[in-house]
């Protein structure tokens, strides 16, 4: 299971990288495990401002429907569209080209509530 040090995590596995004042948001090797063959992803939340929690999109499996999460609150700046004909990518490469949203962060105090990689390994290994 992939935790790469450089990024923050949810206890929902979505995963958060920071580029100055924006962040990059996707799930996690472990979320796209669990889901399994995923098949389509819907965000619809573009433009709006969302707060820490609130769902921003959801991402369907062969077996289930999960939705995601915001990590920190911020508005919703690019979704990637790459998603639309092959979320797939999700699977095979859930930290790179997989990335599911990009947001202007509202508050970046709200990412030191996030957990680091260890933190992150310790939460689903136990």
């Amino acid at each position: 299971m992939k935790v790469p040090a450089n990024l923050l995590y949810t206890d929902d596995h979505e995963w958060v990288r920071v580029e100055g004042d924006e962040a990059v948001i996707g799930i996690t090797d472990f979320a796209q495990n669990e889901l399994g063959d995923i098949v389509f992803v819907e965000v619809e939340t573009l433009d709006e401002e969302l707060d820490k929690g609130d769902t921003f999109g959801t991402i369907e499996a062969v077996k289930t429907v999960s939705d995601m999460f915001m990590p920190v609150g911020g508005t919703v700046s690019e979704v990637n569209e790459a998603l639309e004909d092959t979320p797939e990518i999700i699977n095979s490469d859930p930290y790179g080209d997989g990335w599911i949203i990009k947001i202007k962060i509202g508050d970046v105090g709200e990412l030191d509530a996030l957990l680091d990689a260890d933190a992150y390994k310790n939460s689903i290994e136990s």
